[in-house]
């Protein structure tokens, strides 16, 4: 018999109107409904949750979502076919015959709706859930997968994968976010996660025309809508559920270079010395796995780094740091003396097989053992191995494998019916298998690290990068987009990967300039990927054994010139790019953005696809096809852009010739951007005066964040805070500064602020007058310091 159940917690209920079906405040909503068991509540006021089982909701436990959020209240009314929860924000509409949900704003905008049909069904121990999908809705995120920016039209599971040299079309690779963001081409906005760590799946269309459909084969029905004006406010309720980035240090903002493998001590104090030789400003140099003795981690080969502590110091001396891999996949070595295997052994910290025993499998070391992360004990344990590392003045470490590959297996990772052991605040103690945990494993692996090195260094912020993650894991790591190719075709994929990963919470993404795999890449093509790296978020060159250095010095001096140039401009960018990061910390907003997340009606222009922003402020347009010479079409939001190379205006739509030395990059109308004298490091104090390009139009308001860009310093006051905003009235323009906040000092005694466009030549500031000159297509006056609320008045043309 089709039963009907409305549960609420006592404490509350409060009753608003009499009789059956009344309408009351609870904080949640539950149905019982021909086997099934379905539940509702609201996180925050603009998003819905929604929980699913058969005969019983599943665990109320999550690896990705914050543990303090609570559930706030909403008003349910019952009566009839239809139950009806609503607060300020939405209205969710329950049909009862069905457990049909449907989502729409307070303006009675459909954001979300269930497929006609079957909505939900079990099957198989799994589940699959159908939403309706209009003509003009397009989908973005599920992190750095393949395929094009715009996800409509795919499917893509979610399987943590190691996949080298992975195609443009390989699907699943190293990640697993089960985050979808949709938005129609008027503008409006919804988000849905999975919060699945299962295989799990997304059919954005292709199986269904008017459907997607999204499930995995285990695990529980449990999904988060998120709704807002548009995709900005998506992405913010994303970060609010799965949380935020940590502030990066600001060298990780640097120049990276790096090679599996620089295979000596010396070797790779060469690279650091023709850096510096070349004035390529760097501030990274990793070391892959050839440091290691027999590849075992957290050891080091004394024949070939015979002072470790030295290279870590003689770097530090010319301002570089060093990133170390340190690889999950501890050596099986009993009775060796190798400490890290002894000593998780002997507090049993490792995977265990179906039996109970340890889990043996084969990866660089040979004969390896894998820490079961999911124990809290395990993760303090694998923290303390980074002693040593962390002593030498270490604080950037390198998760690889970590999905977790296992070699000499058709599936290439351990076992599905591996145990785990989860011991996690708001879990039940239980075990779990491997199918339940493997696409959680590579996230809790940097858990470990970052909260480790934390621990060992409580007042530096620490660097951790990963290639196996899932929803959430940006509050410990960045990532890269794994082992892609030296190829023309990756070199477009990265753009579509990397702006996905920001939506999908990863800010701090990067891919191998220059392709890991593959053919050796032409010199055309190692440059122009140079060019866009340097304004990706994470920039590093990396590349495999066995091919030709891809360093940026080959290929002779007319190819170096180039690049330099482009690493160059990168460092002068770098107070506009920490500002960046520093706005992420607390919003959730990327770095590298679609161009939609700022003008979201351009979510169906042609070529935006190809093209991204770095901040609000900049928009870049690379070749579609970076091997043709031939001219292609740029399409910007709106008129008024500038050029950022010439100065000069340009058209909102024209025809860009490709060359090789040019990476088109234009700068919005309203834009204000702040800029340093060149640095060879970030560790390097800039010599001159702080500039402030202005470029006068709508919107124009920027802030200024500084602070010493190493240490927790900045949570306890001591950064720099400071708005700058500008109008133009009756032909003139006005800048203000505001008063800053905090107590960091800057390394600037003067601002040079740069008028882009501006013909006008007389300034005045809080009334006094300043020189101006006019240079190019720009004013620049000299101004003071400004920590104080100041007027610059500029006059008109």
């Amino acid at each position: 018999m089709k039963t009907l159940l409305m549960t609420a917690c006592a404490a509350a209920a409060l009753l608003l109107a009499s009789g059956a079906g009344a309408a009351q405040m609870v904080d949640h909503y539950t149905l019982d409904h021909d086997g099934v068991r379905m539940e509702i509540t609201a996180p925050r006021g603009d998003i819905i949750r929604v929980r699913a089982g058969k005969g019983a909701l599943p665990e109320d436990a999550s690896w990705a979502v914050n543990a303090d959020i609570k559930r706030t209240l909403f008003e349910v009314s019952d009566a009839g076919p239809v139950a009806e929860i609503s607060n300020n924000k939405l209205t969710v509409r329950v049909d009862k015959a069905t457990l049909a949900v449907t989502v729409l704003d307070k303006a009675g905008h459909v954001v979300l709706a269930d497929a006609p049909g079957q909505a939900l069904g079990f099957e198989n121990g799994g589940f699959r859930v159908r939403k309706a999908m209009p003509e003009d809705e397009h989908y973005f995120g599920l992190g750095d997968k393949t395929g094009p920016l715009d996800r409509r039209g795919g499917a893509f599971t979610n399987w943590n994968s190691d996949t080298f040299g992975y195609g443009v079309a390989t699907d699943p690779i190293y990640k697993s976010i089960p985050f979808v963001l949709g938005v129609d081409e008027s503008g409006h906005s919804f988000g849905l996660f999975m919060d699945n760590t299962w295989r799990s799946f997304f059919d954005m269309g292709k199986s269904e025309r008017n459907a997607f459909v999204f499930g995995a084969e285990g695990g529980p029905v449990d999904y988060y809508i998120m709704t807002g004006d548009g995709p900005k406010d998506i992405v913010e309720d994303y970060a609010y559920l799965t949380g935020k980035a940590p502030l990066t240090p600001e060298w990780v903002l640097g120049f990276q270079q790096s090679h599996w493998g620089y295979l000596t001590q010396g070797e790779v104090k060469g690279i650091g010395d023709h850096l510096r030789a070349d004035k390529l400003p760097a501030d990274v140099v990793y070391m892959d796995i050839d440091y290691q003795d027999r590849d075992r981690p957290f050891t080091v080969d004394s024949k070939a780094f015979p002072d470790l502590a030295g290279l870590v110091s003689g770097l530090k001396a010319e301002n570089l740091h060093l990133v170390l891999i340190t690889d999950l996949h501890v050596a099986y070595a009993p009775n060796q003396g190798y400490a890290p295997y002894d000593s998780g052994a002997a507090q049993n910290l490792f995977v265990r097989k179906a039996d109970g025993s340890t889990f043996v499998g084969p990866v660089w070391p040979g004969d390896a053992v894998f820490p079961d992360f999911s124990r809290p004990k395990a993760r303090d344990w694998w923290g303390q191995q980074y002693k040593t590392f962390v002593g030498m003045g270490v604080y950037g470490f390198w998760n690889d494998m970590n999905e977790p590959s296992v070699f000499n297996t058709r599936s290439k990772t351990m076992p599905l019916d591996n145990l785990h052991r989860i011991e996690e605040p708001g879990f039940a103690p239980r075990d779990a298998t491997h199918a339940e945990m493997h696409n959680v494993f590579g996230m809790l692996n940097t858990r470990a690290t970052y909260e480790g090195v934390r621990k060992l260094a409580p007042d530096t912020r620490p660097f951790v990068l990963t290639r196996a993650t899932y929803a959430g894991g940006q509050r410990y790591a960045a990532t890269w987009t794994g082992d892609n190719t030296s190829s023309w075709a990756h070199l477009r994929l990265s753009t579509s990967q990397l702006v996905n990963l920001g939506l999908s919470g990863f800010a701090y993404a990067g891919d191998d300039i220059g392709g890991f795999a593959g053919e050796q890449p032409s010199a055309d093509l190692l440059t122009k990927w140079i060019e866009v790296g340097a304004f990706n978020p994470i920039f590093r060159d990396h590349y495999q054994k066995g091919k030709e250095p891809q360093e940026p010095w080959v290929s002779g001096p007319e190819h170096e010139n180039i690049r330099r140039h482009y690493i160059e401009e990168r460092y002068r960018l770098l107070p506009y790019i920490y500002s960046l990061a520093e706005e992420n910390s607390r919003t959730g907003l990327p770095i590298m953005r679609p161009v939609f997340l700022e003008y979201p009606k351009a979510v169906a222009n042609d070529g935006v696809a190809d093209q991204f922003m770095l901040g609000p402020n900049l928009l870049i347009a690379p070749a579609p096809n970076g091997e043709s010479p031939a001219a292609y079409d740029v399409t910007l939001p709106g008129e008024g852009w500038t050029d950022y190379w010439t100065g000069e205006k340009v058209k909102a739509a024209f025809r860009e010739t490709p060359k090789l030395e040019r990476l088109p990059v234009f700068v919005r109308p309203g834009a204000i951007l702040a800029k340093q004298p060149l640095v060879q490091s970030t560790m390097e104090t800039p010599k001159g005066a702080l500039e402030l390009h202005v470029y006068p139009g709508p919107d124009c308001t920027a802030q200024l964040y500084f602070d010493d860009g190493t240490s927790f310093a900045y949570t306890r006051g001591v950064f720099l805070r400071q708005t700058v905003s500008c109008r133009v009235e009756n032909g003139t323009l006005h800048v203000a500064l505001s008063d800053r906040e905090g107590s960091y000092k800057p390394w600037w005694t003067g601002i040079s602020l740069v008028v882009h466009g501006w013909s006008g030549k007389g300034a005045t500031l809080n009334g006094g007058a300043l020189k101006a000159d006019v240079a190019g297509n720009a004013l620049v006056v000299g101004l003071p310091d400004l920590a104080k609320a100041s007027d610059i008045v500029v006059a008109g043309q």
